[in-house]
């Protein structure tokens, strides 16, 4: 027993050496801090890096700053900026990257201006070490960004511009550190430019142009491997980050770039981004945090009046460069307050190049030990204040869009919305779940509901028995989004008239259902499922064919025909279409009559939708193979259609889905009939007294006589 208590005691000897021991500590950490400190309304990640403070070999010494801590806190810092280029709504970006731009000039030039004079002339430094620490003032790491991760504002506009002026401020204040070290040893010369061109060329090349075919073919190969997916992805990730290094760069950038490049290869709402920013937020990022605390050193400030004196005007020069850079950054574009403090708290932290720019500048002697020093707590403050403001504002944005989602809902009668999908083929089943969670508004509470009708004979039983266990895959594939599937099956002796009383009994908004297989003379006659399914269900219905992956997508061709905009569901499908392109990371082409155009370029407006609609003007409706010729195997096409009765039927357009199957056969297609606007007689009620028998009698016939005709014309 003695001897048990003394292995036991030599496990708990300072610093921990168990590696079991060690993770278990830090899980501990990592689960606790942000239960704790959010009872008293302190951020979590001052928390974890409060704690690696304290069992820091400069606190406590409770861990030694070894390897293993490095290497995990290298990939929580690679984790975050790819999270960041993942998470960038590129439309937004493309659209706002002059905005960046301009940010990045700010929060570059303006913290090296106010630093260069306050090293050079107050504290008396040379000009290679003034100009050096200035450059790190430019610097910042995006630490507070799991703050906006998590309150859902990442696609909000100061978010995005903050982001793209940091991977540009970071790579310049790189170079430039690059180019004092070639000029400290004497290296920089013609050579020195020539190589450092060349290897970000080559390095750009290798991202943007060989990662994402890679990545296409392997997601478009493995499909069902979804765990390789994860795996894949967490190897471009530090593939990338070696060849920046290489190319002359810190890691941080490449690890960016990876996100950038695979950003429209991976839905926001995909299953492989939900375990991405799990594991991420998880473990490897407050890893991370906890590491930068391990730094931190708080006896420099003991050590003498000149430490302390370095640490607080490099500090008070940090926070108010930045606040500066801000400030003129909210007067350019109009920007709130709170936007203002939110691009100031994200663009505020200190730690990774900053810490990167004085090692390397302090191992090659042109910074001295105060600087250091002053650099580890200006770490410290800054990434507190950074956390602090970062939540202030976020929390402000969040309530405000919260707010203006809730209005725009009560306008537009769309509270909280359900998704109907009834299977026929499970094969097809899984790629319209897949629709369906990428449309999905992330704020209703309803599940997917999976609907299937089995028919009422004897084997309805192990029907519905057989159909439980099939949908069982499809509860995992949604749990995998983090998103609710429910399953209902029914005994129906009509499919149509099935789904039409579950949409109304669930209360569904959307319905979304297969492309119906190709039918013979005999199936013609008795009429199709699809047809009663349109006339039957007064929701909004999508009619899908996935024939590829959505990755292999490049644009969304919205086919529009005229007064598509005034059926009462065409704000609902605008907000779709808006999703889907935003998902997809591809651009919106419609096409339509001009004045539909400019009714859908108001809606948009109205809705506050941020994707960015061309336009192909299309007068012509009856001529198709106008259109057709412009549309590419790579274009994913979306035509609203109106059902019979409603503003905007034209009966022209009853053969387009004909057409689409011979002009399309390969492109991803999707038939829209927004909720029906038909309006409802007196004489609806009795059904026995309406004209649809006679109506769809007339059809047979004609049918009929179209068929004998084909069969004479063989003959």
């Amino acid at each position: 027993m003695i001897e048990f208590f003394r292995h036991l005691l030599q496990e708990f000897e300072l610093p921990l050496s168990n590696p079991v021991l060690i993770f278990s500590l830090i899980l501990f950490i990592i689960l606790l801090c942000p239960i704790l400190l959010k009872k008293i309304n302190i951020p979590g990640i001052i928390g974890l890096i409060i704690s690696g403070v304290i069992i820091g070999p400069h606190g406590l010494n409770i861990l030694a700053k070894n390897s293993a801590v490095d290497l995990f806190s290298t990939i929580g810092l690679l984790y975050i900026m790819f999270i960041a280029g993942l998470e960038l709504d590129m439309n937004e970006f493309k659209a706002n990257r002059n905005k960046s731009v301009l940010f990045g000039f700010f929060t570059f030039i303006l913290p090296l201006s106010i630093g260069f004079p306050v090293c050079f002339y107050l504290l008396k430094y040379d000009f290679n070490a003034s100009f050096l620490t200035a450059s790190m003032f430019a610097t910042h790491t995006l630490v507070a960004y799991p703050i906006v991760s998590k309150l859902g504002i990442a696609k909000n506009q100061a978010v995005a511009i903050t982001v793209g002026g940091t991977i540009l401020t970071d790579t310049a204040v790189l170079i430039i550190l690059a180019v004092i070290m070639g000029s400290s040893q004497g290296n920089l010369n013609q050579a020195f430019w020539v190589k450092l061109i060349v290897s970000l060329a080559i390095f750009s090349a290798i991202m943007f142009m060989i990662i994402p075919r890679v990545a296409k073919w392997f997601f478009k190969k493995l499909e069902s491997e979804k765990h390789a997916h994860y795996i894949f992805v967490l190897s471009v990730v530090f593939f990338a980050a070696f060849l920046a290094e290489v190319a002359g760069v810190e890691p941080i950038i490449g690890a960016f770039v990876a996100g950038l490049a695979l950003n429209p290869l991976i839905p926001h709402s995909s299953a492989l981004m939900n375990r991405i920013e799990f594991i991420g937020n998880s473990l490897f990022i407050p890893f991370f945090l906890i590491s930068v605390g391990m730094l931190v050193d708080v006896s420099v400030i003991l050590s003498g009046p000149t430490a302390l004196i370095v640490a607080g005007t490099l500090s008070v020069v940090a926070i108010f460069g930045k606040w500066i850079a801000a400030f003129f950054t909210q007067i350019v574009f109009k920007y709130t307050r709170t936007e203002r403090q939110l691009i100031f708290g994200l663009s505020s932290a200190h730690a990774a190049a900053t810490l990167a720019v004085i090692l390397v500048g302090f191992k090659a002697k042109i910074l001295d030990e105060n600087i250091l020093n002053g650099t580890i707590i200006l770490i410290l403050i800054t990434c507190i204040v950074a956390s602090f403001a970062t939540e202030k504002a976020a929390k402000k944005i969040a309530i405000c869009e919260e707010e203006i989602s809730h209005e725009d809902a009560d306008k537009d009668q769309i509270l909280d919305e359900h998704i109907l999908i009834p299977l026929a083929k499970s094969s097809a089943a899984a790629s319209l779940l897949d629709f369906a969670l990428l449309i999905k508004d992330k704020k209703s509470s309803n599940p997917v509901t999976l609907l299937t009708i089995v028919p009422n004979n004897n084997q309805a039983e192990k029907n519905i028995l057989k159909y439980r266990k099939a949908a069982d895959k499809f509860v995992i594939q949604g749990s995998a989004s983090e998103v609710k599937i429910n399953t209902i099956a029914r005994i129906d002796h009509n499919p149509a008239s099935g789904i039409a009383r579950t949409s109304k009994e669930i209360m569904s908004d959307i319905v979304i259902v297969g492309w119906p297989r190709k039918t013979g003379f005999i199936d013609k006659i008795f009429g199709e499922n699809v047809d009663s399914i349109i006339n039957n269900v007064d929701k909004t219905l999508f009619i899908c064919r996935f024939q590829k992956n959505f990755i292999e997508e490049k644009r969304l061709v919205f086919i529009c025909p005229p007064f598509s905009e005034r059926g009462i569901g065409f704000h609902l499908l605008m907000q779709k279409v808006s999703r889907l392109s935003q998902e997809l990371s591809i651009p919106i082409v419609i096409y339509a009559e001009k004045k539909t155009h400019e009714a859908i370029q108001q809606i948009g407006s109205n809705l506050k939708l941020n994707s960015k609609f061309g336009f192909k003007n299309v007068s012509d409706w009856e001529n198709f193979e106008v259109i057709s010729e412009d549309i590419k195997p790579t274009d994913f096409i979306i035509v609203n259609l109106s059902r019979k009765g409603s503003v905007s039927y034209q009966s022209i357009f009853d053969k387009l889905p004909t057409k689409f199957e011979k002009y399309f056969d390969s492109n991803n297609v999707m038939l829209v009939y927004p909720q029906d606007d038909r309006k409802e007689s007196a004489m609806d009620a009795y059904e026995d007294f309406t004209a649809s028998p006679l109506a769809k009698g007339i059809e047979a016939i004609e049918q009929i006589g179209r068929g004998l005709g084909s069969i004479l014309k063989k003959g």
